[in-house]
C-alpha cells in the first residue's frame, strides 16, 4: 500500500508541475509561448507518461475524481479511496509548492495573475458563468472516466490505455480552458488555489464537486449500461 499511495503522489506532482507550470512559465513566454495547445498537450503528456510509468504501480489514478469514479463503476475498493485522495493532494501540493519556487524566481512574477488556477465568472480565462464552470466540469470529468473506463476494461487492446487516457485529456483542455482552465482534477485545482487564496480558495468547491459528480456518474453509467458480463456462446448442444 506505501508503494501505491508513493506512485499516486509522484504522479499528481508531476501532472500539477507540469500541467500547470507549462501554463505558467511557457504558455505565453515571449515570443515562444506554447499558448492553449500547448499547454493542453502538457497536461495530457503528464498523465501519458506518469500512467505507464508508476500506473503498473498504483493503477495511475493521479486524480480524486478518477478514485472515485472507479469506484463507483465497481473497479476499485472503497477502503482505499480516502488514502488515494490524500496521497493526490498532497502530491498536487507539492508541484504547486516546487512550481511557486521556479516561478517566483522570475521578474514580475505575481500569483495576481492567477498560477493556473481554476476558476469561474471573472476569473475564468473567457469570462464564463459558475453554470458554464459547473457544465463544463461535470461533463468533461463523465467522458475522461468513460474513455478511463473503456481503455482499461479487459476486452480493450492491451498496453493503449495511457495513450487514449493522455490524449483524452489533452483534447479535453483543448475544449475547455477557456471556460474554467481546466480542472477535471480536484487535486490538481487544490494545490495552485492554495497560494492564491482570496477567489481560487472561495471558488475551489465547484472544482472538488462537479468533477466528483461527473465522474460517479460515469462510473455507474459504464458500470450498468457498457460493462456486461460475457455470456457464453450458443452452440446449440444441450
Amino acid at each position: 500500500m506505501f508503494a501505491k499511495l508513493t506512485a499516486e503522489f509522484v504522479g499528481t506532482f508531476w501532472l500539477v508541475l507540469g500541467g500547470c507550470g507549462s501554463a505558467v512559465l511557457a504558455a505565453a513566454f515571449p515570443e515562444l509561448g506554447i499558448g492553449l495547445a500547448g499547454v493542453s498537450l502538457a497536461f495530457g503528456l503528464t498523465v501519458l507518461t506518469a500512467a505507464y510509468s508508476l500506473g503498473p504501480v498504483s493503477g495511475g489514478h493521479f486524480n480524486p475524481a478518477v478514485t472515485v469514479g472507479l469506484w463507483a463503476g465497481g473497479r476499485f475498493p472503497a477502503g482505499q479511496v480516502v488514502s488515494y485522495i490524500v496521497a493526490q493532494v498532497a502530491g498536487a501540493i507539492l508541484g504547486s509548492a516546487v512550481l511557486y519556487i521556479i516561478a517566483s524566481g522570475a521578474p514580475g512574477f505575481s500569483l495576481a495573475h492567477g498560477f493556473a488556477s481554476n476558476g469561474f465568472g471573472e476569473h475564468s480565462p473567457g469570462g464564463y458563468s459558475m453554470l458554464a464552470g459547473a457544465v463544463s466540469e461535470v461533463v468533461m470529468t463523465f467522458m475522461f472516466l468513460i474513455v478511463i473506463l473503456g481503455a482499461t476494461h479487459r476486452r480493450a487492446p492491451v498496453g493503449f490505455a495511457g495513450i487514449a487516457i493522455g490524449l483524452a485529456l489533452t483534447l479535453i483542455h483543448l475544449i475547455s480552458i477557456p471556460v474554467t482552465n481546466t480542472s477535471v482534477n480536484p487535486a490538481r485545482s487544490t494545490g495552485p488555489a492554495l497560494f492564491v487564496g482570496d477567489w481560487a480558495l472561495s471558488q475551489l468547491w465547484l472544482f472538488w464537486v462537479m468533477p466528483i459528480i461527473g465522474a460517479a456518474l460515469a462510473g455507474v453509467v459504464y458500470k450498468t449500461i457498457f460493462e456486461q458480463e460475457e455470456k457464453p456462446p450458443i452452440t446449440g448442444r444441450p
